[in-house]
Parts: structure tokens; C-alpha cells; sequence
């Protein structure tokens, strides 16, 4: 008699499945989170002119500071998540940032602004962007393919990037900014639909024991790759921050055009949208290479790449044209950097201390970002221009390039330390 073929899933089947839906509600909850961040630099004038005489630098230390918080809080976060659990430093991150924005839309001086856009939406991002999100991820995702997964979240996570700054782009013509940013705070409701979601699945560990905590991070930070990985990530930190808050300024000030200013600051915000769209494949791309070539030697190829795609961004004269040829090259590297220096940590000390690790990986990138924001926003009301952070801006992109060639690709020597062995 012949036996029936049991429609029963494999073991294997149902940890594929939930790897998928983790990497899918994972992308969206990055794809909102950096997404809304996105939008601040198209409002920075407006809410400039509105509350600050048009002096720029106040809202750029707005968001200098949410660059700052997302960074120092990031650690903090990561502790919760290891200690606690994923979803309730998920939680707690969503809060944060819904209340950031709503003290931002209310806000009318330089302290609400501080406050609201700069440590409650910095907090906010930090508990729901790439720290905690792709720890879980790497948790779910099968070893052999953590590479590969984590490149897929960070990539549906650029979708966000895409869409809201085109949306904002459009808003801020017909709404003032206060309306704009009240319309984009409620693209941040389908997160909590997604946080539940979020599970690192049958094979989950148990949360690491906060005394555990200490040995791992000594370990770390006794580990020059993993200093040269946090330097690094600096560098990425600034460029992003910096073009991020400042290209629709820049653009609106410098652009060679007929258009009007606001239609020159929406074709900066376009601009960024395109980035995001590039940044898709770029991402895609660079987890693929990383799978198949040595990983610091991608990351250093690709800051080379960025310093000398500034450099000729900034040489020839800005046009319509070379704005969105730069958007196009400069997304295809935007976020790229993020899966190849998240498998590295990996790599180094495995999965079970990974959110407080990558953490502290993060805070070197948002003080970078601290940096290129502030400094912008100096720069430009004192000199009228971004010259000096360009140029900062490629000499960085160097030193990194030079600082990952020097990155080893191996598990930590005292990597049992890490794993609270």
C-alpha cells in the first residue's frame, strides 16, 4: 500500500516562512522610519522663515540633534532589546517618535524644536531603524543567507526615502508645513501593525543576561577591526546626514535654472527620492558582493567611490541634470554600506549580544551625522555657502576608504567572550 505524501510543512519550510515575513514587516518598519526622517530637509526652510528670521542654523541643530540622539540612544536600545526583548525596545521607539513629531507640529521656539524634531524623534528613530530591526533579522535569517536577508530589508527600507519626499515635495505647494508634517506623521501608523511581527522565530535565543552585557562590549572594544568599522561608519553617517538635510537647500540656493526657489527646493526633494529609488538595487548589490568577495574591501570601494563622486558633484556646475545624475550614482551608495557593516559585526561576535554591538557601531555613524548637519547648517548662515563641508565631506570618504582596507574579516579572537560563554 502506497503511503500518503504528507502536506505537512518542514521545519525548514516554516523557519523560511517566518524569515520572510520577519525580512517583509522588518523593510517596512525601516522603510517609514528613515523614510519620515527624510522629509526634514524639505520643511527646514520654511519652518526657518517662519520661527527663526530665516536663520537655517536652528533647525539644522534641530536635527543635528535627532542625528546625536539616535546615535546615544542607540546603545540604549540595543541593551533593551538584548536584555528585555525586540519588540518592546520596538515599541517604545514608535511612541517616542510619534510624540517627537507632534511636539515638532506644535512647537513654536527653538527649544520645542530641539526637543520635539531633535531627542524625541532621534529617540524614536533609534528604536525602530536599522539597529534593532536588522538585529532581528539576522536573528531569524539562516546563517548561510543572513547576508542576503539583511540586504533585503535595508533595501525595502529604502522605499521609504522614495515615496515620502515625493510626497512631501507635493504637500508643502498646497499645505504649510505644519499640515505637511501632521500628514506625514500618520505614515508612521502601519508600524504597529508590523512590530508584532517582528520575532526572531523557533530559533530565537534567550535575551542575553544584562551582566553579560559588560564581557561582550569589553571584548568589542579590545578589537581594533571593530573600532575601524565604528570610525568608518562615521564618514557614512556624515554624508548622509549632511546631504540629506542640506541638498534641497543647496539645490534652492545654487542650482542653475529658471525655476523658482520653492520649485528648485522640490527638485532637491526629488532628488533625494531618486536617491532612495537607486539606493534599492545598490543595497541588493552590495549584500550580493558581499557574499562573494571580502566585505571591508566593498566598503572600501565604495567610500572612494562617494568621495570622488562629490568631487566631480561639486566641480562642475550645478544643473538640473548633474543634480539628479549625482542622486542617481551617490543612491546607489547610500545605504549600501549598512548590510556589509552589520554582517561584519556578525561575523566578529556572533548573533546573541548583536543589538547592543551594532549599537554602539551606530552612535559612531550619527556622530558623524551630528556633525554634517550642524556644520551645514554653520557653514551656510555664516558663509553663505557648503563649500568647506563639501570638501570635508570627500577628505572623510578617503580616510574611510583607507580605515576598512584594514578591517579584518574573521570572528574576534575573544568572540566566545561575546557570546557569554
Amino acid at each position: 500500500m502506497t503511503r500518503p505524501i504528507s502536506t505537512r510543512p518542514t521545519a525548514a519550510n516554516d523557519e523560511s516562512r517566518h524569515a520572510a515575513i520577519v525580512v517583509v514587516a522588518g523593510g517596512t518598519v525601516l522603510a517609514l522610519s528613515f523614510g519620515v526622517r527624510s522629509v526634514f530637509g524639505g520643511v527646514i526652510e520654511p519652518i526657518s522663515t517662519t520661527l527663526f528670521d530665516g536663520r537655517i542654523e536652528v533647525f539644522s541643530l534641530s536635527i543635528a540633534i535627532q542625528n546625536l540622539v539616535w546615535g546615544l540612544a542607540q546603545p540604549v536600545f540595543g541593551i533593551i532589546a538584548d536584555t528585555f526583548g525586540d519588540r518592546r525596545a520596538l515599541w517604545l521607539g514608535f511612541v517616542s517618535y510619534l510624540a517627537g513629531m507632534a511636539l515638532s507640529i506644535v512647537g513654536t521656539t527653538a527649544l520645542a524644536q530641539h526637543l520635539g524634531a531633535g531627542v524625541l524623534v532621534g529617540m524614536g528613530i533609534s528604536g525602530t531603524a536599522f539597529g534593532i530591526v536588522l538585529t532581528v533579522v539576522g536573528r531569524a535569517a539562516p546563517e548561510d543567507k543572513r547576508g542576503a536577508y539583511l540586504g533585503i530589508a535595508s533595501a525595502i527600507g529604502s522605499a521609504g526615502q522614495v515615496v515620502l519626499p515625493l510626497l512631501v515635495s507635493v504637500l508643502i505647494a498646497w499645505l504649510d508645513w505644519r499640515l505637511t508634517l501632521l500628514v506625514i506623521t500618520f505614515a508612521l501608523a502601519p508600524m504597529a501593525l508590523c512590530i508584532p511581527l517582528l520575532r526572531a522565530g523557533p530559533a530565537e535565543r534567550a535575551p542575553t543576561k544584562a551582566e553579560a552585557i559588560g564581557p561582550t562590549l569589553k571584548a568589542a572594544f579590545s578589537y581594533p577591526s571593530y573600532l575601524l568599522l565604528a570610525a568608518g561608519f562615521f564618514v557614512c553617517g556624515f554624508h548622509l546626514a549632511f546631504i540629506t538635510a542640506h541638498l534641497p537647500n543647496y539645490v534652492r540656493n545654487f542650482c542653475i535654472s529658471s525655476a523658482s526657489p520653492s520649485e528648485l527646493e522640490a527638485l532637491g526633494l526629488r532628488a533625494l527620492a531618486l536617491a532612495g529609488l537607486t539606493n534599492i538595487v545598490g543595497t541588493l548589490v552590495a549584500a550580493r558582493l558581499g557574499m562573494r568577495f571580502p566585505k571591508p574591501g566593498i566598503l572600501a570601494a565604495i567610500y572612494a567611490i562617494r568621495a570622488a563622486v562629490i568631487l566631480v558633484f561639486i566641480w562642475l556646475p550645478l544643473t538640473p541634470l548633474s543634480l539628479m545624475i549625482f542622486a542617481l550614482v551617490m543612491g546607489g551608495l547610500w545605504l549600501s554600506t549598512v548590510p556589509l557593516t552589520s554582517a561584519l559585526v556578525l561575523t566578529m561576535f556572533g548573533p546573541r549580544a548583536m543589538g547592543v554591538l551594532f549599537g554602539f557601531i551606530f552612535l559612531s555613524h550619527q556622530l558623524g551625522g551630528f556633525a554634517g548637519v550642524w556644520l551645514g547648517g554653520v557653514f551656510f548662515d555664516r558663509y553663505g555657502g557648503y563649500d568647506e563641508v563639501w570638501s570635508l565631506a570627500i577628505a572623510l570618504g578617503i580616510l574611510s576608504s583607507i580605515a576598512h582596507l584594514l578591517v579584518d574579516e574573521r570572528p574576534a579572537p575573544r568572540a566566545a567572550l561575546a557570546h557569554g560563554g
